[in-house]
Formats: structure tokens, C-alpha cells, sequence
């Protein structure tokens, strides 16, 4: 029985890329480089399956072009507004994401945002690197304490509830507005707020760790900037469709935020520009779930994805 044929869009793991060959006729991208719409039809013609990252774009447009061949996508993210998924569907392209195995490496990068921003790691970094660390007293680089402040999670799936477990290590009394109450055995003992406004009002810092949709595009702009106390500190590892980034920056300016720490972006790659002449806005290449080991663990999850489709059951991610 011939194997099926693979698009690995993007350079995955070595372990991942091991295994794909074993079990799947697999053509990769080397160049590393997002596949482009042409790409995409192409593929959907020559290959029975693609695994895509976040950087290829299966808009209603792309898919309506596609052949018949390919069955299925099985994306090596948890995120998938690059997908059109009503298009997919229609098309009969079943669709896999790979959540659960990068809310640790995602949430380790939240709070690393979170305690860089409060305390100043992009300037007191730059001043030791610089040469420039020559004098030291009580008022220098004073920041925001973390332990024992409270925590405003928006979005409290799997990433937002390893973030609130490693949050709980420094004491942070933590509150959450989701779009429905957590059981108590989940929430352990996080307050829940029913709307995002009343769940600024007492959020020292800030996490945003929901899906980018048409409902939670500029979630935060300069209205709820506004509510938050002043001097609140701002984290985005979700999607920078969440943040009004001019609101932002106006937010700074007023100080009404006094940091932000931010891993993703309204332009991706490249980021914003602006925030570049900003030391309280400390911010990271997109790179939430870049360990080695959720890397893996990624790759392995859209291959078992791939396994189960082509074994004629149901995906355990289909979406």
C-alpha cells in the first residue's frame, strides 16, 4: 500500500520530521520560508495532507481553489484564525489543531513577560550592557511588585489555567473573565467576573490568553485601558489582534499602564515599529511555545492527528 503524501510547510523538529518519514512520502520545506497561496493550491492537488504552522493562510479564496486531493489539515498550532474553518469544511478538509502540549511553554513565557515588564528588564538590561550602569540609590529602577497582587486572566482555557498555576507561586490573588464559569476544581479558587470591564477594575496585572476572533479584535483599547488601575501592567502571549496598539501606546503615555510585555503582534513577522523607543514595553519574537520539548510534542500531536484520519477514526483534535 503506497504511503500517503505530506506538506510539511515549515522546518519542524528533527524528532517530528523522523517520524513523518517513516509513515508518510513527505515533501518539506527547507527554505523555511510561509507557504504562499499559490503554494497552497498547488499542494492541494499534489499532496493527500498538509501540515501548516500559523503563517499560511487558508482564506475562503485560497480554498475554493483547491482540488480535491487534500483531506485533510492538520495544523502544527493550537491557534487557527488562519484557517477559514467554514470554507475547510464545506471543501470536506478536515481540520486538527495541537491544543494541551504548549500551555506550559506558553504560560513560562507569560510569566517571564510579566515579571520583565514590572521590573524594568529592558532598561536595567540595556544599562549594564552599555556601559552605563555607573551609580546606584533607594529610588533607582524601582518597579511593580508581583507577589501578592492581583491577577486579571481574560481567557481561561488550558493556557490561561497553567498561567494561573505558576502565577500562584508568587501569592497573586488571581480573577477571570471567561465566556462561562469554570467548575471549582478547575477555577481553584480564582474569582470569576461575567464581563472583561469588571474584571479590569481590579486587575494589577493583566493576561490575555483568549482566541483572536471578530468579538475579541482590539479587546483592548483605549475604553478599557481606561479601567484598568493605574499603573497596571499588560501582558499579550495570545494574538496581537487583541490589542489596540496606538491605545496602547497612548495608555503608556498617560500613564495610566505603567509596562507591557508582549510576545505577539497586530504585524507579524516585524512587530510594531513604534514600540521600539519604549523600555517599559518588553516584548519577544512570537516565541510562546518554543522549547524543544513542546516543539515535539506539537509535531508528534498533528502526526497522531494525520494517523488517526488515515486509520479511518475520528481525530482526537478535529475541530
Amino acid at each position: 500500500m503506497s504511503k500517503k503524501r505530506l506538506w510539511i510547510t515549515r522546518r519542524l523538529s528533527d524528532a517530528t520530521l523522523d517520524r513523518a518519514a517513516k509513515d508518510y512520502d513527505v515533501v518539506i520545506n527547507h527554505e523555511d520560508t510561509p507557504g504562499t497561496a499559490d503554494q497552497l493550491i498547488a499542494a492541494s492537488a499534489e499532496f493527500d495532507a498538509i501540515i501548516p504552522c500559523h503563517s499560511e493562510h487558508f482564506s475562503a479564496d485560497v480554498v475554493a481553489q483547491f482540488s480535491d486531493r487534500v483531506k485533510i489539515v492538520a495544523n502544527h498550532s493550537v491557534g487557527v484564525d488562519h484557517c477559514d474553518l467554514t470554507a475547510l469544511k464545506a471543501r470536506g478538509i478536515a481540520v486538527t489543531n495541537t491544543p494541551d502540549v504548549l500551555s506550559d511553554a506558553t504560560a513560562e513565557l507569560a510569566m517571564l513577560l510579566m515579571l520583565g515588564a514590572a521590573r524594568h528588564a529592558v532598561a536595567g538590561d540595556r544599562i549594564v550592557r552599555t556601559g552605563a550602569w555607573d551609580s546606584w540609590s533607594p529610588a533607582f529602577m524601582v518597579g511593580k511588585q508581583v507577589t501578592g497582587a492581583r491577577l486579571g486572566i481574560v481567557g481561561m482555557g488550558r493556557v490561561g489555567r497553567a498561567f494561573a498555576a505558576k502565577a500562584r507561586g508568587f501569592d497573586m490573588e488571581i480573577h477571570y473573565y471567561n465566556r462561562s464559569e469554570l467548575p471549582v476544581d478547575q477555577a481553584k479558587g480564582a474569582t470569576y467576573h461575567q464581563t472583561v470591564e469588571s474584571l479590569l477594575g481590579v486587575a494589577d496585572f493583566l493576561s490575555l490568553h483568549c482566541p483572536a476572533t471578530p468579538e475579541t479584535t482590539n479587546l483592548m483599547n483605549l475604553k478599557r485601558f481606561a479601567l484598568l488601575p493605574k499603573g497596571a501592567v499588560v501582558v499579550n502571549t495570545a494574538r496581537g489582534a487583541l490589542v489596540d496598539e496606538a491605545a496602547l501606546l497612548d495608555a503608556l503615555a498617560a500613564q495610566q499602564i505603567s509596562a507591557a510585555g508582549l510576545d505577539c503582534f497586530q504585524v507579524e513577522p516585524g512587530g510594531n515599529p513604534a514600540f521600539a523607543a519604549h523600555d517599559n514595553i518588553f516584548m519577544l519574537p512570537h516565541i510562546g511555545s518554543a522549547t524543544r520539548q513542546t516543539r515535539d510534542a506539537m509535531g508528534f500531536r498533528a502526526l497522531d492527528n494525520l494517523d488517526a484520519f488515515f486509520a479511518g477514526q475520528t481525530p482526537g483534535d478535529l475541530l
